[in-house]
């Protein structure tokens, strides 16, 4: 058996058309096979859709064999989620697999004007011209299709489809303007080996949740079943004896190799979901021919009789049998459209071969992390509706307080954007009822309503997921994670989801929110590594993520104005770090001085992205740090002032976009920097900020300060491994 199985397939195919005998002739409407919901003509538009796909796929190899074509994972012998397509609404939001190409033209010929031979050929070869992604990355996305383009990552997109059937409902209750109707649900289609992803059984599990809640959860799994994760088996009945009993959950089955099965199942399903608006996971059961791409050899880990047999249940030969044994169609109709679809296709990947390539660095990163300035400063400095905040404050006019903390400050923040934003969410484990671990959104339920400020299940995937979901339907989301270790297991979501879509759909679609994480050490050694987490380098390494690490209370209340500015103008994705260690702290040098509480400002003043705080105007030294390293770095001033050192201090207060012109023009005018960089030595914050002074040109002296390459332990022995504030005057003194 040769490797290549494309043509052999495509020829048992024709061949087995030509051996077909008509059955009794049905009407065009009549039913396609006797009890059928799907009609002749329906089941005729499908077959093409299922035909064109598999055109697609050859095309695919094809323009890879010539050179011109990058993608050859193909959606062969998974057809049968053109019956899925079919059973929805185009209206529909659809997040799909990889191999779900004829769910892809099958819903295109539900929308007029779009062409889906063409869109994925362009893709497939990288081409700007390509609709959503721009030649970026080959997807299945389409605005005008609803589909949300989603990357190869396995698994990573269910999260979002269960935060997006969250906020359908969750919008309505809130009176969110959308274009999506209100009886819409959500489609979510993956293979049987990413249902065992961590990132899939979580957010199964939270549509679970939630349905037992009776919370309204509308959202269609679709797991199709080949029985292969590339090279790997699927045990037999596994997804079935898996899935199948979860409460809140409907299960439902069918053989995806069936048109008319696959058809009535999915149909079923979708108007259980629309109805009841509860979750259910439809196991389509599908083959996989040709392998995993174009460059896998099935035959090193697959017999030959396991290939023939899957091959034997080619879902094209199937709706053939079925529209010509069955409804009396033709045969050579249905081989001249097939033929007629191969000449189309092939037509298409000749245009789109020539196509133009993106061409820069600059064309490739436009979409990436648009920036409007002047539009965020705008939106950061208009006020709420007095009228609006009165009602949400009462008589606790934050103002009339005087000079809070850093968790009080963050607090009134919150409390002020959740009056200017009524589509604003605040959720994460523990944030609704109890406040937070340390107290930090406490109150804010009660005037908002739970329906704003919510607890979650102890899941920082589908927290997040929520978020992308909450952010893509028109929601401001601000999810909580806990503590910053507790983000590294579902840090993707953040990169391979959230900073992604604007990029991948060319900024159609965005899922703006800022994520709030109590982050930082220097807790007395309490709680150890877990609430120590001094490590964020995966954050600054996300492509156009945010990243802010403010010190002080008006800059938190101002930064967080700014993020969610920056959220409504441009769709970023914010992470907010927030150092628990100075949620309570009011004093600064002396016991009592009162000196780090700030009073409130119902609109703070601006502070735009990537804009330090500097403190002094010394010259004999800079002094550059963030978060915790502020207040000790001010201290260590104050001491080299009495030996008569002039030192300047400069809050960086955005990790990304690092201020680095700003730290190189307080370089040259102190001639000397000490970065103290309460992240390590390795993956931190000096490294860059010391590159950047060199990148360019300050040749001054220059040294860091930097917690050691470690874990944080638990007790006293955390001061033995992150930075002192006794040894920064030293290390300052040094420098001159």
């Amino acid at each position: 058996m040769t490797e290549d199985r494309t043509g052999a397939v495509d020829q048992a195919f024709v061949a087995a058309l030509r051996s077909m005998e008509p059955g009794e002739a049905r009407g065009a409407d009549e039913p396609v096979a006797d009890g059928a919901a799907l009609r002749v003509r329906e089941a005729l538009a499908l077959f093409e859709a299922q035909a064109a796909s598999r055109h697609l796929d050859f095309a695919a190899r094809g323009l890879r064999a010539r050179g011109v074509g990058w993608y050859t994972i193909g959606g062969s012998g998974h057809e049968g989620n053109a019956a899925v397509a079919a059973a929805l609404r185009p209206t529909d939001p659809a997040l799909l697999h990889y191999r779900s190409g004829a769910f892809f033209v099958a819903r295109a010929a539900q929308v007029p004007g779009t062409d889906p031979l063409r869109d994925v050929l362009l893709g497939v070869v990288a081409s700007r011209e390509e609709p959503i992604a721009g030649g970026r990355h080959k997807v299945f996305g389409s605005k005008p299709l609803s589909i949300v383009p989603m990357t190869s990552t396995i698994a990573s997109h269910l999260p979002r489809a269960v935060g997006l059937a969250f906020a359908l409902e969750r919008g309505r209750r809130l009176g969110v303007a959308s274009q999506t109707p209100e009886d819409a649900i959500v489609v979510c289609s993956f293979g049987d080996a990413s249902i065992n992803h961590s990132t899939a059984v979580g957010a199964l599990n939270a549509a679970c949740h939630a349905a037992v809640q009776h919370l309204p959860m509308p959202v269609l799994f679709v797991c199709e079943d080949n029985g292969l994760g590339i090279s790997v088996p699927t045990p037999e009945g596994w997804i079935e004896g898996a899935w199948r009993d979860r409460p809140g959950m409907r299960w439902l089955s069918a053989d995806g190799c069936d048109l008319v099965e696959a058809h009535r199942v999915a149909t079923e399903a979708a108007r259980w979901v629309r109805e009841r608006r509860r979750p259910a996971l439809l196991h389509l059961r599908c083959v996989r021919l040709f392998g995993h791409a174009g460059a896998d050899v099935e035959l090193a880990y697959r017999s030959a009789g396991q290939i023939r047999a899957d091959e034997e249940r080619d879902p094209l030969r199937r709706t053939a049998a079925i529209l010509v044994e069955g409804a009396g169609i033709d045969p050579a109709d249905l081989a001249d459209r097939y033929e007629a679809l191969r000449a189309r296709v092939a037509k298409v990947a000749d245009e789109v071969a020539a196509s133009p390539r993106l061409a820069s660095a600059a064309e490739i990163t436009a979409p990436l992390a648009p920036r409007t300035p002047e539009k965020v400063r705008a939106e950061a400095v208009r006020p709420a509706p007095a009228a609006r905040r009165a009602a949400f404050w009462g008589d606790a006019v934050p103002e009339h307080e005087g000079p809070l903390p850093l968790a009080a400050s963050i607090n009134r923040a919150l409390g002020e954007l959740l009056v200017k934003y009524p589509e604003m969410l605040v959720f994460g484990e523990d944030t609704g009822r109890k406040g937070g671990v340390y107290g930090v959104t406490r109150g804010l339920a009660r005037r908002a309503s739970v329906a704003r400020v919510f607890d979650t299940i102890l899941d920082e995937q589908t927290i997040l997921g929520l978020a992308l979901g909450a952010g893509l339907h028109g929601l401001l989301p601000f999810p909580e994670i806990q503590y910053l270790a507790y983000l590294h297991n579902a840090e993707d979501q953040l990169r391979g989801e959230a900073a992604s879509l604007q990029y991948f759909s060319q900024g159609q679609y965005r899922n703006p929110m800022v994520v709030r994480i109590a982050s930082f050490a220097y807790q007395r050694g309490f709680g150890g590594h877990f609430h120590n987490d001094n490590s964020v380098a995966v954050l600054r390494d996300v492509p156009g993520l945010v990243v802010a690490a403010p010190s002080r209370g008006d800059d938190a209340a101002a930064m967080l104005h700014t993020c969610a500015a920056a959220a409504k103008a441009d769709g970023s994705v914010c992470a907010f770090l927030e150092p628990i260690a100075l949620y309570q702290t009011r004093d600064l040098h002396d016991e009592g001085d009162g000196q780090w509480a700030f009073p409130h400002r119902p609109v703070p003043e601006h502070v735009p992205l990537g804009e330090p705080r500097a403190y002094g105007d010394g010259r004999d030294v800079l002094l550059v740090s963030f978060a915790n390293g502020v207040p000790m770095c001010l201290r260590a001033a104050s001491a080299l002032a009495a030996e008569g050192v002039a030192a300047r201090v400069l809050d960086l207060r955005w990790l990304a976009p690092l201020p680095l012109d700003a730290v190189a023009a307080h370089a040259r005018a102190t001639g000397r920097v000490l970065v103290v960089d309460e992240t390590r030595r390795s993956g931190g914050i000096a490294q860059a900020v010391i590159t950047g002074l060199v990148e360019r040109g300050f040749d001054g002296p220059m040294a860091c300060l930097c917690a050691e390459d470690t874990f944080i332990p638990l007790g006293e022995a955390a001061h033995h491994v992150l930075v002192r504030e006794a040894d920064i005057a030293p290390a300052a003194r040094r420098l001159l």
